[in-house]
């Protein structure tokens, strides 16, 4: 047991790696450019004065949500999703799966669960011992089950969830604006660098105002490094893009959730803007600050099958579980459905009911007019009837 002890804290201590080697690059980063460029470098004081304020507005952006992506912890399920103890028993007892799906399927009965397994199964943890809510997921990494887990990022040396998913879209998004503000800016001094004649005494050697010093080398590999950054990033940022707007993690793009009518890629898209507001919330002024804005409660998402799964049950879990849960430091739901769910409900709703009252008076009027063209028919019919009798 020891040695396995060991081995699990050293591999916990080797998982900082990557997260130290960021933040060693972004603290040279910061010297290069403060220092060796701003100061040492740049002649203009207006220039070195509106250079240092926008790069100290994405710094303290980029790591503030690089900080929260890291030290936010991901959310699990709550204690409502745990098998009680007799059921518990009677699962660790029973030795063919048909009778555990039984006993799970009877647990979650009670339970707002849409998606199951490929084989149509319940979604059971044996490790965490836990039903697995919608979009639930156990990272080995991290070795818990993760609400909405999207994937675990070695960068950030965490799981990427449903607790900081918009932390991590904000970390992507300031970080290629640290690195394109850099590459940018710098770009101009790398090219006189780069060009600069070492050979003064040569024939129309051009003569430059910069310093020859080592400054000239913190800049060279200053451009080196955001530029592979910033190239890197972009391809990471425009896919999860994609992902926020389809309302889908990285392991739903690869592995389409399995509902009871079958596998749906888009079985949890609202459509672009709330699919947007599921991650950001509904108040525009916190999107672009690293808070917790996001929708819902990490166990339950409305879907586009929700109107018409008949095996769903209403159940309002017990309050005082809730209480007991909410102690433990775990996200609780109120109802089965939550907030956003209802009103996406309710709109769809309405939208059926007026569609089907829009249709029904389409359809009187067709037929108020088909009768008045056949009278009028019937009457040509009779006229004309009279008139080859009268001749």
């Amino acid at each position: 047991m020891a040695p396995s002890h060991v081995l699990r804290c050293c591999q916990r201590g080797l998982a900082w790696i990557p997260v130290i080697f960021i933040a060693l690059v972004v603290c040279w980063s910061y010297y290069a450019y403060v220092v060796e460029l701003c100061i040492y470098t740049i002649p203009s004081t207006g220039e070195k004065i509106i250079y240092l304020v926008v790069f100290h507005l994405s710094f303290i952006m980029f790591v503030w949500s690089y900080w929260k992506t890291i030290f936010t912890r991901p959310a699990n399920p709550s204690k409502e999703f745990c098998l009680p103890k007799a059921e518990k028993e009677q699962y660790e007892k029973e030795e063919r799966p048909e009778a555990q799906q039984e006993i799970l399927k009877r647990v979650a009965s009670s339970l707002p669960l849409y998606t199951r397994t490929g084989a149509g199964a319940i979604r059971y943890c044996d490790r965490c011992q836990v039903i697995k809510p919608d979009r639930c997921h156990h990272c080995s990494a991290c070795d818990m089950c993760v609400l909405k887990m999207d994937h675990h990022c070695p960068w950030v040396n965490n799981c990427v969830g449903f607790s900081n998913y918009k932390f991590f879209i904000l970390f992507l998004a300031y970080s290629l604006i640290y690195c394109l503000f850099i590459a940018a800016t710098v770009l101009q001094y790398f090219i006189k660098f780069w060009t600069l004649c070492r050979r003064k005494s040569a024939e129309n050697c051009p003569k430059s105002d910069l310093p020859d010093s080592h400054a000239k080398f913190h800049v060279l590999f200053l451009f080196f490094v955001a530029a592979m950054f910033c190239i890197s990033i972009l391809s990471l940022f425009t896919y999860h893009l994609w992902l926020v707007g389809k309302n889908r993690s990285t392991i739903e793009a690869f592995r389409a959730p399995v509902f009871r009518n079958g596998p749906d890629k888009n079985g949890f898209s609202l459509g672009f803007t709330k699919n947007i507001a599921q991650v950001f919330g509904d108040q525009k002024k916190y999107w672009l600050l690293p808070v917790f804005t996001s929708q819902g409660d990490g166990l339950t998402f409305p879907t586009r099958l929700v109107a018409s799964d008949p095996e769903q049950p209403t159940v309002v879990l017990h309050p005082d579980t809730q209480s007991k849960s909410a102690e433990d430091g775990s996200i609780q739901q109120s109802s089965p459905l939550s907030e956003s769910q209802n009103r996406l409900l309710d709109n769809h709703v309405h939208t059926n009911e007026d569609q089907g009252n829009a249709l029904k008076s389409v359809v009187n009027t067709v037929r108020i007019e088909w009768q008045q063209i056949n009278g009028e028919m019937q009457n040509s019919s009779a006229a004309v009837f009279m008139l080859f009798s009268i001749y």
